[in-house]
């Protein structure tokens, strides 16, 4: 039986009955008490309190007839369940049954009798089936006929009392099924499906393609980075500084999210790019490419979904938007005499920790459009210190990291394009200022001088990019191939000029 009572207190429940100097009247036959169903037995010591008598008379308009009533949900809460109740209560085994059991004698017919408690020896129907107050003249229940009204009973008291209904349900279920039974209710089945193109559709397309990398030198010191399929042959695309320990005499290896795990060699790595490519060993005949989308279409609000193992946590999936594009980064992996890396880079807010370098940053599509690879530290400025994402990820675009990864399979070396000219890497100037003496400034024969360009000169846009430091003009130069012809806006003498030239190349990061 529940022992929710809608908040009403229940009063100490009687052992005996009352100690009066009279029995009072009866009440009429179409009008008996309703009396309350216990939730707890009797205390076998003397009672506390004394149960007050029967009243002589009950109008038929009240909905309790006891005055506890409202604490129970057997009570019904009108005349019509009144007498829905006084047939139950007739089809209930009197309290003198309780007596030939062991219960003291029970007082002359017509006083208030303490009732059994249910459950207890000698008490019929269990789990709490009697009604207290039935009259001791009433015949043995029948048990058809009394089950009936017990069910009525409970639907009556469901209506009353919707709260209390549901635990009076479980009751009368644990009752049928045994002590040691319980019925559990559980949601309809049915398949769950969903779109190709939601987050759920993308992950499960593109998981499979992505690996954990763990990367160790040979004194077994390294970390944990990502890395997805590039192509069927086995070719893996990562970060630089995901397996710089490695390069020399190091050990690789690629997990996959079933499990599988591969050894693993570098094929090539671009340091300035932060770009590598490792191979796998016996690599299985059914790997799965990830599809390489447009990084020049991409727009400010678009969605994205990143993949990675963010502190050695594998196969984790976030999501966020692109929240700007051609941001000027210069990362770096913190090692000893390692030089940074310049990007102009997709900055996204979707969850990137360390672990998660190397890892595709996906468009709605699951097309990939960047490489995951540093994030902006609350204390550590840039780069890829062990501080937690606050929402300000960068990414490699696609486009340039696609020509370097081509590059290290072709050749096992990075191509850099160039503009022939050495410039400030200070903030602060208002663009990227040529300096250095006339042998040094500027490359003798190369592209910049080819142009014009002269110590001193600050140049101010690149194309159509505003740049304003030497870290954001070398990283727009690094998303153009050697050979490409593009536009420098500099500023000579307080006058502006533009120029074109055709940018040169430089392999290798020494």
């Amino acid at each position: 039986m529940s022992s929710e009572n809608e908040g009403t207190a229940v009063p100490p429940v009687p052992s005996a009955p009352p100690a009066t100097g009279e029995t009072p009247a009866a009440p009429p036959a179409a009008a008996p008490p309703v009396p309350p169903v216990p939730t707890a037995p009797p205390a076998a010591s003397a009672p506390t309190e004394q149960l007050p008598p029967v009243p002589a008379e009950q109008p038929a308009e009240q909905p309790a007839a006891h005055p506890h009533a409202a604490a129970y949900p057997h009570t019904a809460p009108d005349a019509g369940a009144q007498v829905q109740t006084q047939v139950q209560a007739q089809h209930q085994q009197p309290y003198a049954a309780a007596a030939q059991s062991g219960v003291p004698a029970a007082e002359p017919a017509g006083a208030w009798p303490p009732p059994t408690a249910p459950g207890a020896p000698g008490a019929p129907g269990g789990h709490g089936t009697d009604v207290w107050g039935a009259p001791l003249q009433q015949p043995a229940p029948k048990p058809r006929r009394g089950g009936r009204g017990l069910i009525t009973a409970v639907i009556v008291a469901a209506l009353v009392a919707g709260g209390v209904g549901g635990g009076i349900g479980f009751s009368l279920a644990d009752s049928s099924s045994g002590p040691n039974s319980s019925t559990v209710v559980s949601a309809g089945g049915g398949s769950v499906q969903r779109a190709p193109d939601s987050v759920a559709g993308v992950a499960a397309s593109a998981l499979p393609s992505t690996v954990t990398i763990d990367a160790q030198n040979s004194g077994g010191e390294g970390g944990t980075g990502t890395g997805f399929v590039f192509d069927t042959e086995g070719h893996i695309v990562t970060n630089n500084h995901v397996v710089a320990e490695a390069v020399d005499s190091g050990k690789v290896t690629a997990t996959f999210p079933d499990g599988k795990k591969y050894d693993a060699e570098v094929v090539g790595h671009a340091q300035g790019y932060d770009v590598a490519v490792i191979k796998l060993k016996n690599a299985p005949d059914n790997l799965k490419p990830l599809p390489l989308g447009d990084s020049e279409k991409v727009a400010v609000g678009d969605p994205t979904i990143a993949i990675g193992a963010p502190f050695g946590l594998s196969n984790t999936v976030t999501t966020g938007i692109i929240s700007a594009k051609n941001r000027p980064v210069a990362s770096s992996d913190g090692g000893a005499g390692s030089k940074a890396s310049y990007m102009s880079a997709l900055q996204t807010d979707a969850s990137i920790n360390p672990g998660n370098s190397g890892g595709p940053l996906l468009n709605a599509d699951g097309s990939v459009i960047g490489i995951n690879s540093a994030i902006q530290s609350a204390g550590d400025g840039f780069g890829t210190g062990q501080a937690g994402s606050i929402g300000l990820g960068f990414a490699i675009p696609i486009n340039q990291a696609k020509f370097v990864a081509q590059e290290l399979i072709k050749t096992g070396k990075p191509v850099y394009a160039k503009i022939g000219a050495s410039v400030t890497m200070t903030e602060g100037e208002g663009g990227a200022r040529i300096i250095g003496d006339s042998g040094t400034a500027v490359e003798r024969g190369g592209p910049a001088a080819k142009a014009g360009l002269e110590p001193g000169d600050l140049i101010t846009r690149f194309d159509d990019k505003a740049i304003d430091s030497g870290p954001a003009l070398i990283g727009e130069i690094w998303t153009h191939k050697p050979g490409d012809t593009v536009k420098l806006t500099f500023e000579r003498d307080g006058k502006e000029r533009t120029v074109e030239l055709t940018l040169g190349s430089r392999t290798g990061d020494n």
